[in-house]
């Protein structure tokens, strides 16, 4: 017993935040925590930090902000050294303002959202963009292909919100209109109907899933009236398994954003193929974020130590090869936190004849 708590207490600890229950997106959390706790397990493999293991200690926040912040008030009296991951932008907002007002650095792994804190902040990072450099991706790509005209099903919250306002903001100069449609109060159905009449060439779903998205890409597929209607969904849902075991064919062609480069370097095969093992899946984008996560840390851990201001004042001072490029930290205007600027992005689909198989269809 007294070597168990000497290994427990000789440990750094990383708290790690990822939605594993539902209203979460259970499959992200997944792939999220895969790649935190491979990264672990080879920093480890590899003499730990300064010959002390890291230690996950892991919460579930399941979608709900107020879980998150009880966590990170929690992870704070455990003594953990930093904080780490989270998917959904709106609980890692609520995690990154209570990590600021207690002293903890967090480096979010996969949330965009581009007001993470309200006001500017040394004690957070963040590896995946701003919602506003994909989300202005998306809309150029939609330009390009000839889509002036969009429709938005969406669903009233922070996230879709400012996603709908970046399309606009994008898409106006060019003569492009958003027309937004209640994915709250209509059915499917009437949001056929709707879309019928509103000569929009393209209906991005900005919903969660599975419900309602699933709901509305049946619905729409079925419709002869929408047959040459594209389906979009920006914020990444058809990357996962789930998403093509529950619509099969109907969920492929469906344009989304990823943060992968068109080809991973020697690192990012490698990471990619122990992911794969791990999760008996092709890891997602957010596997490869979860990884970098723990990269990033340990290294800063190696070079400043554990103590907590140390370790957030190091965030200009990292330069780490993670799985998708050299991640480095920068102040970017509009941005409060430390921000990669910025990971590959592109804009994928499901390859129609082999949904199995992504398109890369434009890239930053």
């Amino acid at each position: 017993m007294k070597a168990a708590r000497s290994d427990q207490q000789s440990a750094v600890r990383i708290g790690a935040l990822v939605p594993l229950s539902r209203p979460g997106w259970v499959g992200a959390g997944r792939h999220l925590l895969a790649g935190l706790e491979l990264a672990v397990s080879e920093v480890n493999a590899a003499g730990g930090v300064g010959g002390r293991p890291l230690e996950l200690v892991v919460r579930d926040t399941a979608a709900d902000p107020q879980r998150a912040a009880a966590a990170v008030e929690e992870l704070a009296g455990l003594g953990v050294a930093a904080l780490a991951g989270e998917y959904h932008s709106v609980v890692a907002r609520a995690a990154a303002a209570r990590a600021d007002a207690l002293g903890l650095p967090f480096l979010c792994s996969s949330a965009v959202l581009d007001a993470l804190t309200e006001e500017p902040t040394g004690w957070v990072a963040r590896l995946a963009p701003a919602q506003s450099h994909g989300w202005q991706t998306y809309a150029d790509f939609l330009l390009g292909a000839g889509h002036s005209r969009i429709a938005v099903a969406a669903e009233p919250s922070v996230y879709w919100a400012s996603g709908a306002r970046i399309l606009r903001d994008r898409l106006a100069p060019r003569g492009g209109t958003v027309i937004e449609l209640d994915a709250r109060a209509l059915t499917p159905a009437a949001l056929c109907d709707q879309l019928v009449g509103s000569g929009a060439t393209a209906l991005l779903l900005l919903v969660g899933f599975p419900e309602p998205a699933a709901s509305i890409v049946t619905s729409v597929r079925r419709d002869q009236r929408l047959a040459e209607i594209l389906i979009g969904a920006p914020a990444g849902q058809p990357e996962f398994a789930e998403w093509s075991a529950l619509l099969g064919d109907d969920g492929a062609g469906i344009p989304f954003l990823r943060y992968l480069p068109e080809r991973l370097g020697p690192l990012g095969l490698r990471v990619g193929t122990a992911l794969h093992e791990r999760l008996g899946e092709a890891p997602s984008f957010v596997a490869f974020e979860g990884y970098d996560t723990v990269a990033v840390l340990a290294d800063a851990l190696r070079s400043h130590g554990t103590d907590r201001a140390r370790l957030a004042a190091s965030w200009p001072q990292v330069a780490v090869e993670g799985t998708r490029g050299w991640i480095r930290f920068s102040r970017t205007p509009g941005i409060g936190v430390w921000q990669w600027a910025w990971p590959p992005t592109q804009v994928v689909d499901r390859d129609p004849a082999a949904p199995d198989r992504f398109r890369v269809l434009h890239s930053a």
